[in-house]
């Protein structure tokens, strides 16, 4: 509307300029509507093809009363002959106009002698207009087809079927037809070359979009992880000094600055990234329709090569073909820039966000770095400090790490998770013991193809690579799911005497044997009271109530259920201490002969 007032203005103001001008006036007309033919066209095309939409707005205006009256006071003091019709009296008003310039030019030519210097300019004014007017039409008629392709409908699988019929699989069918022709070489390929690269340049900048949303929901997760330690929360039990201080910073940048920071992001970031995403499915469907239109072209073209006439249907699909490349070629290169631009900008905002992080977290940690014994040095010794102890103190973690795995029992003896034995047996059936690895700590997966899995999983490893040949990443298989896991997070698995026992496996070589069960009659599956079995797996007592237990400690079972009956629960002695543990945790003693296991000789 601002960019029609503003032209409408400047075309007015050169009319009054000619009022005076009686002789020279039809000249000067003709000449200043082919100064505004271009403007006339760029600013009216876009009106005209909106025009519906605005009629929908107005629509919706009118169920909202309060908004309605006010619409309608402004225009009745400012247009009284508007009337009862209001905004919508308004808005025909340019798309009347546009379309009266033509006739007005012929009027006024009518009014002309045909010898008068005046009457050649006119005549070309008046075509001009009118070509302006087929423009409008066209264009229009190119959005409508955009806006018919781009709408994304969430059907359900029922509805898509509903919608197959006879004409569907007929176009379906002729087109495939179409392509199969074209990559045997039987028919030629249309090849569009300014297309071409501009589809290249729309799916490069989608890609983009789409690896930098990523990358920032990713992002948000470990920012999320992140606020949830709080170690102002921690007690350290050390009153004042600079523990106390340090929980007060801690306080303040968990309690408000992160949290305002993350706020922030998910403002100026996030949802505009969601939104730039949102955009790019209206192009994509109409790259996508695009490509079905120019197979029905294609197909058009050549029955009117051999019989030199079509159908109404096929000229209206080979006129949809060229009105939708015709806008693709026309609006794809501003689409393309204007996601750059978006781009910039949400990258910009990203990297303010961060100074502004940056800044605010130093600024409220000076009274604590001043406390520091080397605050006032260099940077650079102050770097080399710094660089200097963490060195030592990572020295010392590795030796303190040597040190503690000399005491520690194999890590092969990870504790399963409960539940797990029926998988791990289907893994080394499949797979071998060699194959077995254990998650030594829990695993988020943040890619495609990455696993999430908790610690104690035990997985199969398949490929000690990814498809880029990093060997950090490793292949593996759960039992259930294929994907990526970290590789430093995998130990290899070694089961202890006792399980194998337990699942009755045996491996004297390095080839795997599972051994079959003689046939004897199986063991009850609840455990008896007054029973010496073993804790398959480890237990925090959580109350006095209960008791704690290690894998495999021997456990004396007093009684298989709690106070209320309920067998999950089972009162157990385990060093001179009585309490309740989980009945699931208990096995009994591995005993080869009492189950029936059978040993090679």
């Amino acid at each position: 509307m601002d960019d029609i007032i503003q032209v409408s203005s400047r075309f007015l103001h050169g009319l009054q300029e000619m009022a005076s001008m009686e002789e020279e006036q039809a000249h000067l007309i003709g000449n200043l509507f082919l100064e505004f033919q271009e403007e006339f066209e760029r600013v009216y095309k876009v009106y005209c093809a909106n025009y519906d939409q605005a009629l929908l707005l107005v629509k919706a205006y009118r169920k909202e009363p309060e908004l309605q009256q006010e619409i309608q006071g402004i225009i009745e003091a400012a247009v009284p002959q508007a009337g009862p019709s209001g905004l919508s009296f308004l808005l025909v008003i340019p798309l009347q106009r546009i379309t009266k310039y033509p006739l007005l030019l012929q009027k006024i030519l009518e009014n002309t002698l045909p010898n008068a210097s005046a009457y050649p300019i006119l005549q070309r004014a008046m075509s001009a207009l009118q070509g302006v007017n087929s423009n409008i039409n066209e264009y229009k008629m190119r959005k409508e087809v955009a806006s018919k392709y781009t709408k994304v409908e969430q059907l359900s699988l029922r509805e898509r079927l509903a919608r197959i019929n006879t004409h569907t699989l007929s176009k379906k069918t002729t087109r495939l037809s179409q392509l199969l022709k074209q990559e045997a070489g039987l028919v030629p390929r249309t090849e569009d070359k300014d297309f071409n690269d501009l589809e290249e340049k729309f799916q490069w900048v989608s890609l983009c979009v789409t690896e930098l949303k990523s990358n920032v929901a990713a992002y948000l997760d470990n920012l999320e992880v992140f606020l949830q330690f709080r170690p102002h929360e921690c007690s350290l039990d050390i009153s004042g000094g600079p523990a106390e201080q340090y929980r007060s910073l801690a306080r303040d940048l968990q309690l408000e600055v992160f949290l305002e920071f993350k706020q922030r992001l998910e403002g100026l970031v996030w949802k505009p990234l969601c939104s730039l995403t949102r955009a790019l499915v209206g192009p994509q469907n109409l790259i996508k329709k695009r490509l079905d239109k120019l197979l029905d072209f294609e197909r058009v073209e050549e029955k009117l090569l051999d019989v030199g006439s079509v159908t109404y249907e096929e000229e209206e699909a080979r006129h949809t073909y060229q009105a939708l490349n015709s806008l693709l070629v026309a609006e794809l290169p501003k689409f393309n820039q204007l996601v750059m631009q978006w781009l910039t900008q949400i990258l910009h905002s990203f990297v303010a966000l961060q100074r502004d992080l940056a800044d605010q977290v130093l600024r409220r940690a000076e009274s604590s770095m001043v406390q520091l014994p080397h605050h006032r040095a260099p940077e650079p010794d102050f770097r080399k400090l710094l660089e200097d102890t963490l060195g030592q103190t990572c020295s010392q973690l590795h030796s303190f790490q040597e040190n503690f795995e000399k005491v520690l029992p194999h890590p092969s003896t990870q504790p399963l998770l409960p539940g797990s034995e029926y998988q791990m047996q289907a893994l080394l059936t499949k797979y071998g013991p060699g194959k077995l690895y254990q998650v030594m700590s829990n695993i988020s997966g943040t890619g495609t193809l990455d696993l999430t899995l908790p610690r104690g999983q035990i997985v199969a490893l398949l490929q000690n690579k990814d498809t880029k040949g990093n060997s950090s990443r490793w292949l593996v298989d759960t039992g259930g799911h294929r994907g990526y896991v970290s590789a430093r997070k995998l130990q290899l698995y070694h089961m202890a005497p006792s399980e194998k026992a337990l699942r009755g496996l045996v491996a004297p070589h390095e080839n795997f044997q599972l051994l079959t069960p003689e046939p004897t009659p199986a063991p009850s599956p609840t455990v008896q009271a007054m029973t010496q079995v073993v804790a398959a797996y480890p237990f925090v007592a959580r109350s006095s109530h209960e008791v704690s237990l290690q894998a495999g400690q021997p456990v004396t079972i007093l009684e298989a259920q709690d106070k209320k009956g309920n067998p999950e629960w089972s009162l157990v002695e385990v060093n001179g201490q009585r309490g309740y543990v989980p009945s699931s945790f208990l096995v009994s003693s591995p005993s080869p002969a009492s189950w029936g296991w059978t040993l090679p000789s």
